[in-house]
């Protein structure tokens, strides 16, 4: 059964992490979301779910600024070329549409089938900002505390400076 944001905000209070949802018009890019950041602090982050060619599953959560090259990632993390899994795996795997893709779908997966990979710069934030299993809502809670969310879920997450990462791809072309 998919979890959805009733069941997030009882296991994030079961695991005494304090959270703030903020209600608003259902947001699909981060370009959508601009003018409300304003008024919600902390590092925004974007998400993507990708996956390689051998049907390795992998979750990105990063801040909203960040540069991710999806293109060369691959090597970085140890797996083949990567690109974007498409929704219905997305929905079978982590149980969310696209839009509405969060680091807090890894409640979905108990079977650890998706690798998460953690931006260095959205950890630089005391407060961070993800959608609650839907794209009509940003909850905000501190960024030590999704790590401890995201290994309660089974997922420990792979800490990268993706900035730096596209920056030395870049450098390199």
């Amino acid at each position: 059964m998919t979890a959805n944001r009733t069941d997030l905000l009882a296991r994030l209070d079961a695991l005494g992490i304090a959270h703030k949802t903020y209600e608003h018009a259902p947001i699909f890019t981060v370009a959508e979301g601009d003018g409300m950041k304003d008024d919600m602090p902390g590092g925004h982050s974007k998400n993507l779910f990708l996956k390689d060619k051998k049907g390795q599953l992998v979750l990105i959560s990063a801040l909203a600024e960040t540069t991710i090259r999806i293109n060369r990632l691959h090597g970085a993390i140890g797996c083949g070329r990567l690109s974007f899994g498409n929704p219905d795996l997305l929905f079978e795997t982590l149980g969310v549409r696209p839009g509405s893709v969060t680091a807090f779908a890894l409640m979905n997966d108990p079977d650890g089938k998706v690798r998460f990979i953690l931006d260095a710069a959205l950890l630089q934030h005391e407060i961070v900002n993800f959608h609650p299993l839907s794209n009509d809502a940003t909850t905000a809670l501190r960024a030590d505390d999704l790590v401890r969310f995201a290994r309660d879920t089974g997922h420990e997450p792979l800490i990268l400076d993706l900035a730096a990462l596209a920056a030395a791809e870049d450098a390199a072309q």
